[in-house]
């Protein structure tokens, strides 16, 4: 399953948000084209100086949304992704590495905004709509 999500996460076009919280509970809700999975448990991000960043200095935690339309609404699919920073890096080779690839894919004004690359471990992948008990599944015993 995990090569599949892999490859399903990392696929183009996506519906791709990012939700997360500050430490008074307000939370974000965030679209983005950067996140990549780079293994089977981790995903990276870059960032600008955004309260996407703000939320994840102050809390770590975040969900990533992930949705592949279809034609009725029962045949959606895709998966909530519920992962934790581990390394946020505000210079060095990731931060340059990141700038160059939106760069390349988007343009030079995108990367110019760039501020940080930030590491996720993912800790647990739910279906993207639960119905009923047993949806759970652990990435990490996957």
């Amino acid at each position: 399953m995990s090569k599949i999500l892999m490859e399903s996460f990392n696929r183009q076009p996506r519906l791709r948000g990012l939700s997360t919280g500050n430490l008074k509970g307000e939370v974000d809700c965030a679209c983005f084209g950067s996140p990549r999975m780079t293994d089977e448990s981790t995903i990276v991000i870059a960032l600008g100086k955004n309260r996407t960043l703000d939320n994840l200095l102050d809390n770590p935690h975040a969900c990533y949304l992930i949705m592949e339309p279809a034609q009725n609404l029962f045949e959606w699919r895709g998966v909530r992704l519920y992962s934790k920073m581990k390394r946020c890096e505000t210079s060095g080779e990731s931060v340059e590495t990141m700038k160059t690839i939106i760069s390349e894919k988007a343009d030079k004004a995108a990367a110019q905004m760039i501020f940080a690359a930030l590491t996720f471990t993912i800790e647990q992948v739910r279906l993207l709509a639960d119905f009923g008990q047993g949806c759970e599944k652990s990435i990490l015993s996957a």
